[in-house]
C-alpha cells in the first residue's frame, strides 16, 4: 500500500433496500487524484444472483433512499464545485432528475409514504452572505456581531448566519414531460424560470433542524429550540406539520437524556440513538450511546440498552423494531431492537460498518483487513446471539484494492498495563523477517477505538517498510463506561500508561520487531498523547504530531468546543495546566514534525504554531506541515492530493529519523 493507491479505496453507503427485499442500492465513493475530489456513483445489489450492476454516472451521488412504495429512489447528486442536490429516478432505471436547488446544498432528505413529497434540511444563508449578492466575497460582506456561546463548527464554519431548515417539496413525475427554459420571443416577459419544483420552508428561528423523518403527513427533526440551547449541549425531537407553524417537542432532555442520531418511526414508537447529557445538559465524558424509545405522541423516553456498549450509526426500521451497529472491542456487531427492549445479535467475522432492512431481508456492509467494505445478507435468526459464520459477500468494491495494495492483517494482541489492566490492540507487520522500525500510533477522541479492519494510514505506513503499532487505551469507546470515563481528570496517565505498556508487550511478543527503532505518532487527541510521551519519554527516534490537542486554556474560546469540552475532561486551571503538552514543551528533545490545517476549527493552528515555535526556540529539530484549505478531517477527508502530499511528507520525515533497510546504514539522510 502506497499514498498513490488512495483512489483503490472505496467507500461504500449504508444500503438502502427495496421494499420488495429483493435487492439494495449503494453509493460507492472513493478519493480521485486528477479529480481532487471524491467521486462515485450509486450500484444496484442483487440478493438473489447476479452482479452488482452502476446505476448511475454522476460526479458524486450519494446517500441513495427508496421511497416507501418502491417506485423511486432519491439521492444526493454534487457536481464539481456545486454542493449537493436532491436528485430522484424510477427504481426500474432511467435519468436521474435533480428536484432541489438550494444555495448551499441539501443535507438530508426522506420520503413521505407514498413518494408524492420529499421532506428535506438544508443551510439557509442569511442575506449579503455566502454568495447571495453577486460580486461580493466572503471578504466584503457585512461584519459579523457574535453574541451566543456556540457560534462556530469545524467543517462548516459560523452557523448563526447558515441555520439548517426543514423543506417540503412535491416530487415531480420523473416519466413526465421535462421542464424547459423558455428562449428567444418567448423568455421576454416570462417572469423568473424555475428548473426545479419550488421547495416550501417549514421551519424557522435560530436554530438548526437536522435528519427528517416522516411520521404522516408531519415531518418528525432533530433540534435544540430550548430557551438554553446556546449553554448546553442538549437536542430533541420536534414534530412540524408540513404547512408550518410551531413544532411539537417528543421528547424532553430537560429530564438528562439527549437525542444524538436520526429518529426512526415503527409502529406507535419513534427510535432514536441518544446519551445522557444530565440535568444541566453538559454530561458526555465516558457516557456510551444507547437506543431509546418514545411514543409517537410524545412523552418520557425509554432505554433500551445497558449503559456498556456503543451503539454506533444510524439506525433503521427493521419489522417490529430497529436494526443497528454496536461497537464493542474496536469490531461492529449487527443487532435488531424492539420496542420491548427483545435482541438479536449477529457476530459477523469482520466489523459491521452500516445496515439495511426492508420487505423481510437485512444487510450489512462488512469490513475486514483486506475490505473496506462489502454487502452480505444477515440471515433469519430468532436466537437472542447467532455465533461467528461464514458470509458469502455480495459484493467485490475492494478488488483492485486487494490484489494492487496487498493489504496486511493484523496481529491481535493483549497486553497488562502496570496496574494490571488489559490494554486490547494490534500490530500490522511489513512482509519479511526485519528487524522492522516501529511506528506506534496511537488515535485521536479520546473515545474512538482502532480495529481490525482495513486502515490506510496503518497498511501505508507497513507498505514503507515499518511495523505499526495501535492499540485501545483507558479512555477509548468499545470497552464499557469505566474504560472511557477512566482518564477524566488525569490526561496522560494511565492512558500513557496503556500505550507503552502495549508497544513494551507487541516487541516482546512479535517477532521482526526492532525495540531500538521507535517513532510515535497521532491526531488530536492522539497528537495530545504523542506531545506527552515525548515531554516525558526519550525512547523515541522522532513524532509527528497532528492537528494536536496541545493546551486546554488555549481551547477556550479558540474551539468549536472549547466552551464545554475542557472542564468536563480536566477540571480546574490548575489541572488543565498540569495536563498541558504546551507547558512541558521545554523537556522535548525529540524531533517532532508538527502537521496542521488553516481551516482546523476542532484543535486550532494557532497553538500548534506556538507548539512549533517552542519547539524552535528550545533547539529541537522540527517542522511545520501546514495544509491550506483543510479542517479538523483532513487525514479522513481532506482532498485527495492533500492526503497524499500528507503521506509523502510523513514518510520522508521517517525516512530521516527511522530509516528502513538499506537506508538505515545512511542517517543522515535529508529530506
Amino acid at each position: 500500500m502506497r499514498a498513490e493507491y488512495l483512489p483503490l479505496i472505496p467507500s461504500p453507503s449504508a444500503p438502502a433496500v427495496h421494499p420488495d427485499g429483493s435487492h439494495a442500492v449503494v453509493s460507492v465513493t472513493r478519493p480521485d487524484l486528477d479529480a481532487d475530489a471524491y467521486v462515485g456513483q450509486l450500484w444496484r445489489v442483487p440478493f438473489g444472483g447476479g452482479e452488482p450492476l452502476r446505476i448511475t454516472r454522476g460526479f458524486r451521488d450519494t446517500r441513495p433512499r427508496f421511497s416507501s412504495d418502491g417506485r423511486l429512489i432519491g439521492f444526493l447528486r454534487a457536481e464539481p464545485d456545486r454542493p449537493p442536490q436532491v436528485a430522484i429516478m424510477p427504481a426500474a432505471g432511467g435519468e436521474p432528475m435533480v428536484v432541489t436547488d438550494q444555495k448551499l446544498g441539501v443535507c438530508g432528505f426522506a420520503f413521505n409514504e407514498d413518494g408524492s413529497r420529499l421532506a428535506f434540511t438544508a443551510r439557509v444563508p442569511e442575506a449579503g452572505r455566502y454568495g447571495t449578492l453577486d460580486g461580493v466575497g466572503p471578504g466584503a460582506e457585512d461584519p459579523r456581531l457574535i453574541d451566543s456561546l456556540q457560534f462556530e463548527y469545524n467543517g462548516l464554519g459560523y452557523t448563526g448566519d447558515q441555520r439548517f431548515h426543514l423543506f417540503v417539496v412535491d416530487v415531480p413525475d420523473p416519466h413526465g414531460e421535462p421542464v424547459v427554459r423558455p428562449v428567444g420571443r418567448a423568455a421576454v416577459g416570462a417572469g423568473e424560470f424555475h428548473a426545479v419544483p419550488e421547495a416550501r420552508q417549514v421551519s424557522a428561528g435560530d436554530y438548526d433542524h437536522l435528519y427528517p423523518t416522516w411520521d404522516g403527513d408531519a415531518v418528525i427533526v432533530m433540534a435544540a429550540r430550548h430557551e438554553t440551547a446556546d449553554a448546553d449541549l442538549r437536542w430533541d425531537l420536534y414534530r412540524f406539520g408540513t404547512d408550518g407553524g410551531e413544532p411539537v417537542r417528543l421528547t424532553d432532555s430537560a429530564a438528562g437524556d439527549s437525542v444524538l442520531e436520526p429518529p426512526v418511526v415503527v409502529g406507535s414508537s419513534v427510535f432514536f440513538i441518544g446519551g445522557h447529557t444530565g440535568i444541566a445538559g453538559l454530561d458526555f465524558f465516558g457516557e456510551n450511546p444507547g437506543v431509546y424509545v418514545v411514543p409517537r405522541a410524545g412523552g418520557p423516553t425509554r432505554r433500551l440498552t445497558d449503559a456498556e456498549t456503543v451503539h454506533a450509526g444510524h439506525l433503521v426500521a427493521d419489522g417490529d423494531g430497529v436494526l443497528g451497529v454496536d461497537q464493542v472491542r474496536g469490531r461492529g456487531i449487527a443487532f435488531h431492537l424492539d420496542a420491548d427492549g427483545a435482541q438479536a445479535r449477529w457476530d459477523l467475522p469482520g466489523s459491521v460498518e452500516s445496515v439495511g432492512s426492508a420487505g423481510g431481508a437485512r444487510v450489512a456492509v462488512v469490513s475486514d483487513a483486506a475490505s473496506t467494505g462489502e454487502l452480505v445478507l444477515l440471515p433469519e435468526t430468532s436466537a437472542a446471539l447467532v455465533e461467528p459464520f461464514e458470509t458469502r459477500p455480495l459484493t467485490d468494491f475492494s478488488a483492485r484494492l486487494r490484489s494492487e495494495a496487498a493489504p496486511i492483517a493484523p496481529i491481535e494482541l493483549t497486553a497488562a498495563a502496570p496496574d494490571g489492566y488489559p490494554v486490547h490492540g494490534w500490530v500490522v507487520c511489513p512482509e519479511g523477517s526485519g528487524p522492522h522500525p516501529v511506528l506506534l500510533v496511537i488515535h485521536g477522541g479520546p473515545f474512538a477505538a482502532f480495529g481490525p479492519s482495513f486502515f490506510d494510514e496503518a497498511q501505508v505506513y507497513a507498505g514503507a517498510g515499518y511495523a505499526v503499532v495501535m492499540c485501545n487505551p483507558r479512555g477509548s469507546s468499545g470497552y464499557g463506561q469505566a474504560h472511557a470515563a477512566a482518564i477524566r481528570g488525569e490526561f496522560g496517565g494511565k492512558d500513557a500508561d496503556d500505550v507503552l505498556a502495549f508497544l513494551d508487550h507487541a516487541l516482546a511478543r512479535v517477532p521482526g520487531l526492532d525495540a531500538a527503532r521507535l517513532g510515535v505518532m497521532g491526531g488530536s487527541y492522539g497528537g495530545y498523547l504523542t506531545a506527552w510521551l515525548t515531554a516525558h519519554e526519550t525512547r523515541f527516534a522522532g513524532a509527528v504530531v497532528e492537528r494536536g490537542y496541545l493546551d486546554m486554556a488555549s481551547f477556550v474560546g479558540a474551539s468549536d468546543i472549547g466552551w464545554y469540552f475542557v472542564e468536563a475532561c480536566h477540571g480546574t486551571r490548575e489541572q488543565m495546566d498540569a495536563q498541558s503538552p504546551l507547558l512541558k514543551v521545554d523537556r522535548v528533545r525529540t524531533p517532532t514534525l508538527v502537521i496542521h490545517s488553516e481551516q482546523d476549527l476542532r484543535c486550532p493552528l494557532a497553538t500548534a504554531k506556538r507548539y512549533y515555535t517552542e519547539l524552535k526556540l528550545n533547539g529541537v529539530e522540527t517542522q511545520l506541515l501546514v495544509f491550506p484549505g483543510e479542517d479538523h478531517e483532513l487525514s479522513r477527508s481532506g482532498t485527495p492530493q492533500h492526503r497524499k502530499a500528507r503521506f509523502e511528507h510523513i514518510l520522508r520525515w521517517w525516512g530521516r529519523h527511522l530509516p528502513v533497510g538499506d537506508q538505515a546504514e545512511r542517517p543522515d539522510r535529508t529530506a
